[in-house]
């Protein structure tokens, strides 16, 4: 069992995670031979680069930042608001244009040798607002240095050495962490902006939040949008053999990106700038609407699907706990239909313990979906339809509730893995506070959100009496004892290579994501893919 339910043969693979990125020196063939040349020859120009060609690059990459420091430095300086809002004085042009061509050296020097744009930029007075997407690397920051368009940047950023300097000529809207009220400031600034009929700067603004794979488009969060005015969508696009440009929460750090982007003999990057996208009065009155439009206009314009993934499922699926989710996990669809569900973020823990000791007092464990709306309080609807379809792994009408209490305790407290176990014993334990090597298998496959999964060698190694059962006690003192037991017990022989399972570079948020982006309403009616075995 687990919420990744048998599906037929027809329907494909799991769908790929947007947040994970893995990075292959080979290209995808059916010919062994090819691959295994190919892979060498990759292997080879990158040990030459290193030694030869990485390090001049690196060099000259830096020394052009430098040059374009003390430029940005005096145009900033003395800089107020009102003068900010005046058309550029003569002298300031010139600095504009010399900053723009030390940039465009710059990212010469990285192996952009030329840059692909197509379409044209429109003026602040057509389109106050650029979204940019899909947002995969830093090397994102290209089409910023092309355009000197504002952004949205931490306010911590402006106090980094040389860096800081260069985020401030570009009058960004700055956002403060410290400040409880800044997302509130934040939309009114970009709002003000915007409607200033072109007296301010474009503001580009990358609205998924986070960075991907580049394979969907994830739900845009509405910032852009609430002021209501006419966008121009502007969309990336990075046609090379060897992907060492993304850079997503689970695959190569920033320094293993920037080591073999510039080992690489050239970069290729396109941007094109679609047609202006002027808002109905029913987009105006309704951002997320408005920001899901925009976001089908680029996705078809890139090829590829849209995806109601946010940037927090970045949180659940890259949590610190014990248990790492496969990059093919459902918790992410499950989440998202918690979302969809209207369950809140800020009552959640209150509901998982509702539904917990609800579980506890139920004379079954298996509930159809009449009985699983009575055990959640909602109606049934499509989305409850859905999260249902995934537990139902015999499509057979019925599902065991307590896998839906651990699903629900992971999305809730990602990073606390042991409790979402010993809350799983209270579940599945026998009179005697004891369970079964199956039932553990039960726990972990829906704590990961997977099909299957081998807990043998986990389950003997708890095990040390050798009884054929443990209390959660026993799995707690092993745990401690060995605080990667999922990588020594369970990855290496159940997920291997194949899953996606890379550990981070970054460090990612833990915990009860602090908001849910607005509900996605599109696609409602569309049919649940389900998960294979």
């Amino acid at each position: 069992r687990g919420c990744c339910v048998a599906g037929s043969r027809e329907r494909g693979p799991p769908p790929r995670s947007p947040f994970v990125h893995q990075l292959r020196l080979s290209p995808r063939t059916s010919g062994q031979n090819y691959v295994k040349i190919m892979h060498l020859f990759w292997i080879l120009q990158i040990a030459f680069m290193t030694l030869t060609l990485f390090p001049i690059r690196l060099f000259f990459a830096a020394f052009m930042m430098l040059l374009a420091w003390p430029f940005a430095f005096i145009a900033s300086m003395g800089s107020d608001e009102q003068e900010l809002e005046k058309p550029l004085s003569w002298w300031r042009k010139i600095v504009d244009i010399l900053l723009k061509a030390i940039m465009r050296m710059m990212w010469l020097a990285g192996g952009f040798h030329w840059i692909n744009v197509k379409g044209r930029q429109a003026l602040p007075a057509e389109a106050a607002i650029l979204t940019v997407a899909p947002h995969s690397s830093y090397f994102d920051a290209i089409p910023v240095t092309m355009t000197f368009a504002s952004i949205v940047m931490k306010a911590e950023s402006k106090d980094i050495p040389v860096w800081g300097t260069l985020i401030k000529y570009i009058r960004p809207v700055f956002v403060s962490r410290s400040d409880q009220d800044s997302r509130r400031k934040t939309v009114e600034e970009i709002k003000r902006r915007a409607q200033s009929d072109g007296k301010w700067p474009q503001i580009m603004i990358f609205p998924e939040g986070t960075c991907t794979n580049r394979s969907c488009l994830i739900t845009f969060k509405p910032g852009a949008f609430i002021p209501g005015v006419p966008v121009q969508p502007v969309v990336l696009r990075y046609p090379n053999k060897l992907d060492t440009i993304t850079w997503t929460w689970q695959g190569p750090g920033a320094l293993e990106i920037l080591w073999l982007t510039l080992c690489q003999l050239h970069n290729s990057v396109e941007i094109e700038f679609l047609p202006v996208y002027i808002p109905s009065e029913e987009e105006r009155k309704n951002p997320v609407l408005y920001a899901n439009n925009v976001r089908r206009v680029m996705a078809e314009a890139l090829g590829v699907p849209v995806t109601d993934y946010t940037f927090e499922d970045c949180q659940l699926a890259l949590a610190e706990g014990q248990l790492r989710l496969p990059s093919d996990t459902c918790l992410l669809e499950f989440a998202k239909l918690v979302r969809s569900l209207g369950l809140k973020p800020e009552t959640l823990e209150d509901d998982l313990d509702k539904y917990a000791a609800s579980a506890m007092k139920m004379k079954k464990e298996k509930v159809d979906l009449k009985e699983f709306s009575a055990y959640l309080e909602f109606p049934v609807s499509h989305t409850l339809e859905s999260m249902f379809a995934l537990f139902d792994e015999n499509e057979d009408g019925i599902i065991d509730i307590r896998e839906f209490v651990i699903a629900l305790s992971v999305v809730c407290k990602p990073s606390k893995t042991l409790e979402t176990i010993q809350l799983a014993f209270q579940l599945y334990q026998s009179e005697n506070g004891t369970i079964v090597e199956e039932d553990l298998a039960h726990i972990l496959k829906t704590a990961m959100g997977v099909s299957q999964i081998n807990v043998t060698h986990l389950f003997r190694a708890v095990d040390e009496e050798e009884e054929g059962e443990i209390t959660y006690d026993d799995f707690y003192r092993f745990a401690e004892l060995h605080p990667h037991f999922a990588e020594d017990y369970l990855y290496a022989d159940q997920l291997g290579d194949e899953s996606g399972m890379e550990t981070s570079s970054l460090s990612a948020p833990n915990g009860i994501c602090t908001d849910f982006s607005p509900e996605n309403a599109e696609d409602k009616n569309k049919p649940l893919q389900k998960k294979l075995n």
